[in-house]
Protein backbone atom coordinates (compact mmCIF):
# COMPACT_ATOMS: atom_id res chain seq x y z
CA UNK A 1 0.00 0.00 0.00
CA UNK A 2 1.04 3.75 -0.89
CA UNK A 3 0.01 6.37 2.03
CA UNK A 4 0.94 10.05 1.52
CA UNK A 5 0.02 12.79 4.36
CA UNK A 6 0.05 16.56 4.17
CA UNK A 7 -1.16 19.09 7.00
CA UNK A 8 -1.69 22.40 5.94
CA UNK A 9 -3.81 25.77 6.89
CA UNK A 10 -6.17 27.81 5.02
CA UNK A 11 -7.99 30.62 5.06
CA UNK A 12 -11.95 29.60 5.09
CA UNK A 13 -13.24 28.45 8.20
CA UNK A 14 -14.23 24.39 8.80
CA UNK A 15 -17.65 24.74 7.64
CA UNK A 16 -16.99 26.12 4.68
CA UNK A 17 -14.13 23.85 3.94
CA UNK A 18 -16.10 20.52 4.63
CA UNK A 19 -18.87 22.04 2.67
CA UNK A 20 -16.66 22.69 -0.15
CA UNK A 21 -14.48 19.42 -0.08
CA UNK A 22 -17.76 16.61 0.21
CA UNK A 23 -18.71 17.45 -3.48
CA UNK A 24 -16.20 15.20 -4.95
CA UNK A 25 -16.93 16.89 -8.20
CA UNK A 26 -14.70 19.74 -7.07
CA UNK A 27 -11.68 17.76 -7.17
CA UNK A 28 -11.50 18.79 -11.04
CA UNK A 29 -10.62 22.12 -9.60
CA UNK A 30 -8.08 20.65 -6.55
CA UNK A 31 -6.50 17.44 -7.64
CA UNK A 32 -3.98 17.59 -10.28
CA UNK A 33 -4.89 14.35 -11.18
CA UNK A 34 -8.36 14.03 -11.92
CA UNK A 35 -9.04 15.06 -15.45
CA UNK A 36 -13.35 14.52 -14.76
CA UNK A 37 -15.38 13.54 -11.38
CA UNK A 38 -19.03 13.67 -11.95
CA UNK A 39 -21.61 12.53 -9.66
CA UNK A 40 -23.45 9.14 -10.60
CA UNK A 41 -27.63 10.38 -9.79
CA UNK A 42 -28.82 13.68 -8.39
CA UNK A 43 -29.33 13.40 -4.69
CA UNK A 44 -28.15 15.93 -2.60
CA UNK A 45 -24.31 15.12 -1.30
CA UNK A 46 -24.28 12.87 1.54
CA UNK A 47 -22.72 9.92 2.88
CA UNK A 48 -23.47 7.14 0.06
CA UNK A 49 -23.03 9.86 -2.84
CA UNK A 50 -20.71 8.26 -5.72
CA UNK A 51 -18.41 9.87 -7.95
CA UNK A 52 -17.20 8.53 -12.03
CA UNK A 53 -14.13 10.01 -11.77
CA UNK A 54 -11.49 9.89 -14.43
CA UNK A 55 -7.36 10.41 -13.42
CA UNK A 56 -4.78 11.07 -15.64
CA UNK A 57 -1.48 9.69 -13.17
CA UNK A 58 2.15 9.39 -14.38
CA UNK A 59 0.09 9.29 -18.09
CA UNK A 60 -1.80 6.86 -18.03
CA UNK A 61 -6.00 7.23 -17.64
CA UNK A 62 -7.85 5.57 -15.45
CA UNK A 63 -11.67 5.27 -14.30
CA UNK A 64 -12.85 4.56 -10.76
CA UNK A 65 -15.98 4.87 -8.94
CA UNK A 66 -15.72 7.09 -5.31
CA UNK A 67 -17.80 6.57 -2.39
CA UNK A 68 -18.71 9.03 0.34
CA UNK A 69 -18.18 6.91 3.25
CA UNK A 70 -17.73 8.95 6.09
CA UNK A 71 -19.31 13.00 6.80
CA UNK A 72 -18.66 14.81 10.10
CA UNK A 73 -18.34 18.38 11.17
CA UNK A 74 -14.23 17.63 10.71
CA UNK A 75 -13.59 14.38 8.53
CA UNK A 76 -14.73 13.10 5.11
CA UNK A 77 -14.01 9.93 3.79
CA UNK A 78 -14.06 8.96 0.41
CA UNK A 79 -12.81 5.38 -1.29
CA UNK A 80 -12.65 5.03 -5.05
CA UNK A 81 -11.93 1.55 -6.23
CA UNK A 82 -12.05 -0.05 -9.87
CA UNK A 83 -10.63 -3.80 -10.33
CA UNK A 84 -6.91 -2.54 -10.02
CA UNK A 85 -7.12 -0.67 -6.99
CA UNK A 86 -8.67 1.10 -4.59
CA UNK A 87 -8.00 4.52 -3.68
CA UNK A 88 -8.99 6.07 0.02
CA UNK A 89 -8.78 9.57 0.49
CA UNK A 90 -9.26 10.92 4.35
CA UNK A 91 -9.55 14.44 5.00
CA UNK A 92 -9.53 16.08 8.39
CA UNK A 93 -10.78 19.93 9.02
CA UNK A 94 -9.76 21.31 12.40
CA UNK A 95 -9.95 25.16 13.23
CA UNK A 96 -6.77 26.94 13.32
CA UNK A 97 -7.32 30.60 13.91
CA UNK A 98 -9.97 31.82 12.12
CA UNK A 99 -9.44 29.26 9.23
CA UNK A 100 -8.75 25.42 9.10
CA UNK A 101 -5.68 23.26 9.23
CA UNK A 102 -6.48 20.32 7.21
CA UNK A 103 -4.98 16.77 6.81
CA UNK A 104 -5.40 14.74 3.42
CA UNK A 105 -4.25 11.38 3.53
CA UNK A 106 -4.10 9.47 0.27
CA UNK A 107 -3.69 5.69 0.38
CA UNK A 108 -3.36 3.55 -3.17
CA UNK A 109 -3.71 -0.21 -2.47
CA UNK A 110 -2.86 -1.85 -5.65
CA UNK A 111 -4.35 -5.09 -7.27
CA UNK A 112 -3.97 -8.53 -9.35
CA UNK A 113 -1.12 -8.43 -11.32
CA UNK A 114 -1.10 -3.99 -10.46
CA UNK A 115 0.55 -4.77 -7.17
CA UNK A 116 4.14 -5.22 -9.23
CA UNK A 117 3.54 -1.17 -9.79
CA UNK A 118 3.25 -0.39 -6.08
CA UNK A 119 6.99 1.20 -5.47
CA UNK A 120 6.57 3.32 -8.70
CA UNK A 121 3.16 4.62 -7.33
CA UNK A 122 5.08 5.72 -4.16
CA UNK A 123 7.03 8.16 -5.93
CA UNK A 124 4.30 8.89 -8.40
CA UNK A 125 1.65 9.60 -5.40
CA UNK A 126 4.54 11.45 -2.96
CA UNK A 127 4.68 13.89 -5.91
CA UNK A 128 1.17 14.18 -6.50
CA UNK A 129 0.90 14.96 -2.84
CA UNK A 130 2.86 18.45 -2.85
CA UNK A 131 0.69 19.23 -6.18
CA UNK A 132 -2.33 18.35 -4.47
CA UNK A 133 -1.60 20.26 -1.48
CA UNK A 134 -0.66 23.14 -3.75
CA UNK A 135 -3.97 23.11 -5.60
CA UNK A 136 -6.08 22.61 -2.81
CA UNK A 137 -5.47 25.17 -0.84
CA UNK A 138 -5.08 27.73 -3.47
CA UNK A 139 -8.87 26.55 -4.49
CA UNK A 140 -9.76 26.78 -0.90
CA UNK A 141 -7.96 29.73 0.16
CA UNK A 142 -10.62 31.13 -3.11
CA UNK A 143 -13.19 30.92 -0.52
CA UNK A 144 -12.25 32.36 2.25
Amino acid sequence: MTTTTRTFSVTPPPETVVDYLKDFANAEEWDPGTVSCTQIGNDPVGVGTRWNNVSKIAGNKTELVYTLEELTDDKIVLVGKNKQATSTDTITVRPDGNGSEITYTAELEMHGGAKLLTPVMKLVFEKLGNDTEDDMARVLNRLG
